[in-house]
C-alpha cells in the first residue's frame, strides 16, 4: 500500500543522508508504535535544532549504536508533529516539504500551516 503525503499524492522520500524516518527508510512513513509521528519533513536550521536540544530532544549529537551522525543545518529530517507545531508557537519552526511529509500530519496541523512553511 502507498502512503499519502498532504497534497494527497503518493509520498516521496525526505532523507538518505541523513537516513530519516520512524523506519529509518528515509520516508517519513509511519504507524501505531511510531507514539511521536514521525511524519513531518523539514529542513532543519540552528534556531529548531536549538530549541530542541533545549526542549531535551538532542538532535545534534552523534549516536553510532543507533545509526544516527547528528544533524546539522539544513539537513531533512523526519519530525515529530508535535514538536514542529511546538517549535512554530516558540517562533522557529522549520520549513516542509510537502511531498515528503505524511498525509498522517493533517491530523494534527493544518495544511495550510504546512504550505506557509513550505521549501
Amino acid at each position: 500500500m502507498t502512503s499519502l503525503n498532504v497534497l494527497g499524492t503518493p509520498l516521496v522520500a525526505c532523507s538518505f543522508d541523513p537516513i530519516t524516518g520512524y523506519f529509518r527508510d528515509g520516508c517519513c512513513n509511519t504507524n501505531a508504535q511510531d507514539q511521536g509521528t514521525h511524519v513531518v519533513c523539514a529542513r532543519v536550521t540552528a534556531e529548531f535544532l536549538a530549541y530542541s536540544l533545549a526542549r531535551g530532544n538532542d538532535l545534534i549529537t552523534p549516536r553510532p549504536e543507533a545509526r544516527f551522525a547528528g544533524l546539522k543545518p539544513g539537513d531533512r529530517w523526519c519530525l515529530c508533529a508535535m514538536r514542529w507545531l511546538e517549535a512554530l508557537e516558540a517562533g522557529v519552526a522549520p520549513p516542509v516539504q510537502l511531498h515528503a511529509t505524511h498525509a498522517n500530519a493533517l491530523k494534527m496541523i493544518t495544511l495550510e500551516l504546512l504550505q506557509s512553511h513550505a521549501i
